[in-house]
């Protein structure tokens, strides 16, 4: 059974920054992508950041383009998303996702599993 361990998140100003990393854990497969949702409260889940599996194919959602990044190690199963210049609309539970076919997707519905979730506060 494979299982999602989300870590990182928390708190920071406006402006500043945060990790979050998210490793993969319960069986041995390659050729699966990874990435990150989040849902902000009242409203629905968005896509934030998405990688394939070498990490060379990667996606980034348009509020956080040119803010967030995201880099995956095949190794360890685990993506991290790196998060820059945040803003108090970045406030939301972030979700890691795995989906064990195709690429990095924007659509949530080709993520099969998620992870609980962890909080990220965002203060002016």
């Amino acid at each position: 059974q494979v299982q999602l361990v989300e870590s990182g998140g928390g708190s920071a100003q406006a402006g500043g920054s945060l990790k979050l990393s998210c490793v993969a854990f319960g069986r041995t497969f390659r050729g699966y992508a990874m990435g990150w949702f989040r849902q902000r409260s009242g409203k629905e889940r968005e896509f934030v950041a998405a990688s394939g599996w070498s990490g060379a194919s990667t996606r980034i959602g348009d509020s956080v383009m040119g803010r967030f990044t995201i880099s995956r190690v095949t190794a360890t199963n685990t993506i991290t998303l790196h998060m820059h210049s945040l803003e108090t609309e970045d406030k939301a539970v972030y979700y890691c996702e795995i989906a064990f076919q195709g690429g990095p997707s924007e659509d949530s519905e080709d993520y099969d599993l998620w992870g609980k979730g962890t909080q990220v506060t965002v203060s002016s």
